[in-house]
């Protein structure tokens, strides 16, 4: 079976630390039953080069405002566009099977805007969400949703 491919950003390491538990479940869950594939993943940053991916993938992305409320006043992006901009290049976009947001909850409807955002954009489908760096059990939810939707 492939491995399950993800892009990611983080920002103050939330979304690094949760992909890393979710690669680790992963090769546990694989160990126990070679059915269960792995997880690959590739952070993306202002200082990665852009290429042209070959394989499917997901997109985890955190929320990270400047101005605005994201509903009527608006919302401006911030240190998340370099994603947006990987994905969006060449035809990456077309390989992107979905989006899983995290963000904080206390921030109302704001909460995992960007990652509602992105979906929109790329037309794929919103699939997941956690708070902050997740949960043991958050990190078992979105597993298997990925493996349902790979």
């Amino acid at each position: 079976m492939s491995p399950i491919k993800i892009l990611f950003i983080s920002i103050e390491g939330n979304t690094r630390s949760f992909v890393k538990k979710l690669a680790d479940y992963a090769s546990g869950m694989h160990d126990q039953d070679s059915q269960n594939p792995v997880v690959s993943f590739k952070e993306i940053s202002e200082q990665t080069d852009f290429a042209d991916e070959v394989d499917p993938f997901f997109a985890f992305v955190p929320t990270y405002l400047d101005g605005g409320n994201g509903i009527d006043t608006g919302v401006k992006e911030l240190m998340t566009n370099t994603l947006g901009e990987y994905i969006d290049y060449n035809q990456n976009a077309s390989l992107c099977r979905g989006i899983i947001g995290s963000g904080n909850k206390n921030f109302n409807e704001q909460y995992c805007l960007t990652a509602r955002r992105y979906a929109s954009k790329f037309n794929v489908p919103f699939l997941a969400d956690y708070e902050l760096r997740g949960t043991g059990r958050d990190v078992e939810r979105i597993y298997e949703l990925l493996k349902t939707t790979a």
